[in-house]
């Protein structure tokens, strides 16, 4: 009884694991980006998750995606939720956006998801009151947030037209990949599937990385970025991602996402000194709040 306990226990703490994993994220392009240039680190970073990948698969003898059509819809959802999400989150840290910014913006990936079911899905999928006012909510609170920043921001966590584009174009394209797959992707193993979306996403950050004038400077700081992004959140956090869903746990994933700007922004403050001021609490506050009312699923009867 006590190994079941303590088994449960174990899963039941492995989705805010996961969390944190997914908001070192921005601390990493945050710690790596004085030293690297965004695409030719994010490439090197593909190309040694691939590696890694690969001999998981070898050894474990993980069954590879069977169709065209798999290999295709995969290569498009690695190219926006690898490629574009990920490389728009590199550039806008690169030109001066902090990590509890570039969080934030991302971290509305839900309302926007919700919001083109509700427009284009299927009745089930409509919009509610209590999600409406928390798209507001949501909306509220990133403006208060690139408000300050826009008016206020210090060196290394500004807001300008560029790092705001990058940083809303990694938006649209973690939208659109979670709504590409939710279609067309078939269920297959997360290593095999992380594979090749990693593949067509060094295919595309290849010729951005090649433009690059800047040179990699290989130090502890890029070399810890590197080591992190690849083990950790690459390997580390796909593979908790997928033992989440193997065991059922996935709803608390995503019922705890809301918590990753506060919780970048937190690290990103202990690290690097961006200030949290009480705009920002109160920013960082209403877009959680909001976030977590458009995701929440509706109150079960006592029946369901």
């Amino acid at each position: 009884m006590r190994d079941r306990g303590g088994a449960a226990s174990l899963i039941r703490w492995m989705p805010a694991v996961f969390v944190l994993i997914w908001a070192t994220g921005f601390i990493v392009a945050r710690y790596g980006m004085p030293y690297a240039p965004p695409f030719t680190f994010l490439l090197l970073r593909y190309v040694c998750s691939i590696a890694c990948f690969a001999a998981w698969i070898a050894i474990a003898r993980v069954r590879w995606p069977q169709t065209r059509a798999e290999w295709l819809h995969l290569a498009v959802t690695g190219v926006l939720m690898h490629g574009g999400y990920l490389g728009g989150v590199w550039a806008a840290v690169k030109a001066g956006m902090g990590s509890g910014l570039s969080a934030l913006i991302v971290g509305i990936q839900p309302v926007l998801t919700a919001i083109w079911l509700s427009a284009f899905g299927s009745a089930a999928h409509r919009v509610s009151s209590r999600q409406w006012l928390g798209l507001g909510l949501g909306f509220a609170g990133l403006v208060l947030v690139v408000w300050r920043k826009l008016t206020e921001g210090s060196a290394g966590d500004t807001a300008n037209a560029v790092n705001l584009a990058w940083a809303v174009g990694a938006l649209l394209c973690i939208t659109a990949g979670t709504l590409y797959q939710k279609r067309w992707v078939a269920p297959c193993d997360v290593r095999s599937a992380n594979t090749v979306q990693l593949i067509a996403a060094a295919i595309v950050t290849a010729p951005l990385a090649w433009l690059e004038p800047e040179a990699m400077q290989w130090n502890a700081h890029s070399l810890g970025a590197m080591a992190w992004s690849v083990l950790g959140l690459t390997l580390g956090g796909s593979s908790l991602l997928y033992l989440l869903i193997q065991r059922g746990a996935a709803a608390s994933v995503t019922s705890l996402m809301y918590l990753v700007p506060p919780t970048t922004a937190l690290m990103a403050w202990l690290l690097f000194g961006e200030p949290i001021t009480v705009t920002t609490v109160a920013g960082i506050a209403l877009t959680a709040l909001g976030v977590a009312l458009v995701v929440r699923s509706p109150t079960r009867t006592a029946n369901s």
